[in-house]
């Protein structure tokens, strides 16, 4: 018999100590993977977004893995909508300024800190993702659904950059509908885009917002139609 079996024998002459050690292992092997959930529960409350970064940001195949996340969207029809174009490096600065003429074509009259602010964000964030949409109009599936597989694919890379260490945010505005802004990013027309990230290192623990009460946001339906809290009033 190898070495590494125990015995029915050698239990009953260990007895009641046996039994108790094997009851403790039974227990570990149920609790260990329920407290590793728990864990994994608590990690993606812990996600808030930040703009507050520095270098740096993911590179290689780290990069890689964080938006192989995004790939594990739902994705209704196998559409697969995602288009992620990665700005860094030296390209952030004149990436601004293709931001800025799109906004002086979209937003002609967007205050001059306004401009000033987003070349700043756009020449200075550590990397920026664009979450590019391609959408079939006229495909199988819906818009909205091909959309939200989009949206779906950005809050993946949002948990998939907590979980390396590194933070990020969403942003969006009207010079994201501009056309030759869209152009230089791959997305011919139907095609669009769903905002921007900018991601990177949190240049200090990121403290969320406190969130609001999610039974304002729930409801049981027991055959009757519901209310939520939160339309209250």
């Amino acid at each position: 018999m190898p070495q590494n079996r125990v015995s029915v024998t050698s239990l009953q002459e260990f007895g009641q100590d046996s039994a108790s050690l094997l009851a403790d292992a039974a227990d570990r092997a149920i609790s260990e993977p329920m407290a590793h959930h728990h864990a994994s529960l608590e990690f993606l409350l812990s996600r808030a977004s930040t703009d507050n970064l520095v270098e740096p940001p993911p590179k290689g195949d780290q990069l890689r893995n964080i938006l192989s996340a995004a790939l594990r969207a739902p994705d209704h029809g196998r559409m697969r909508p995602w288009r992620y174009t990665v700005i860094k490096g030296k390209h952030r600065e004149a990436f601004a300024q293709v931001v800025l003429e799109a906004m002086d074509r979209q937003e002609p009259d967007a205050p001059a800190a306004k401009k000033a602010k987003r070349r700043d964000r756009f020449s200075s964030m550590p990397m920026i993702i664009a979450l590019g949409m391609h959408i079939e109009p006229d495909g199988k599936i819906p818009v909205i659904e091909q959309e939200m597989s989009v949206a779906a694919g950005a809050m993946n890379v949002l948990n998939a950059l907590h979980a390396e260490g590194f933070g990020g945010v969403w942003v969006t505005g009207a010079f994201s509908e501009d056309r030759a802004l869209l152009e230089t990013l791959g997305l011919k027309e139907p095609h669009r885009l769903a905002g921007f990230l900018f991601v990177g290192t949190p240049e200090k623990p990121v403290e969320g917002r406190k969130r609001a009460d999610v039974d304002d946001y729930m409801a049981i339906w027991k055959g009757e139609p519901v209310t939520f809290g939160a339309d209250a009033g």
